[in-house]
């Protein structure tokens, strides 16, 4: 290869890198380039439902005391709540997060086992 077509090899770069429809960006040649980022897609946390579920040997008193201890429920609430899971089988404390659940549940069951109760607490996915 001569001195002439070496020459001419570069002239070849330089327009192709100048022709956008060579690869070239047709610019001041700064070599900037944008660089997009998708956006991060935030979901909120599953949440599950607390339930106390009815047995026959739990007393009503203990059931109101644990939803004011744990589920921070008013007097007529507790008792509306309680009532309703004598009456149905089963009632609801409230909705959380896995977390808050998870540690409601075990602290319920942990507090009847203590008192000698067979009162049962489950969560469910809402």
């Amino acid at each position: 290869m001569g001195l002439a077509d070496a020459r001419e090899s570069v002239r070849g770069s330089i327009r192709a890198a100048k022709d956008p429809q060579r690869g070239g960006d047709g610019g001041s040649g700064s070599g900037t380039a944008v660089i997009t980022r998708s956006k991060t897609q935030t979901r909120r946390p599953s949440m599950y439902r607390v339930l106390l579920l009815n047995d026959d040997y739990t007393p009503m008193d203990f059931v109101v005391a644990v939803l004011k201890k744990y589920f921070n429920k008013g007097p007529e609430e507790a008792m509306r709540i309680m009532l309703h899971v004598h009456q149905h089988g089963v009632g609801e404390c409230g909705v959380f997060t896995y977390e808050v659940a998870e540690t409601k549940v075990t602290q319920v069951m942990d507090y009847a086992r203590k008192h000698q109760h067979p009162l049962q607490c489950i969560m469910e996915k809402k």
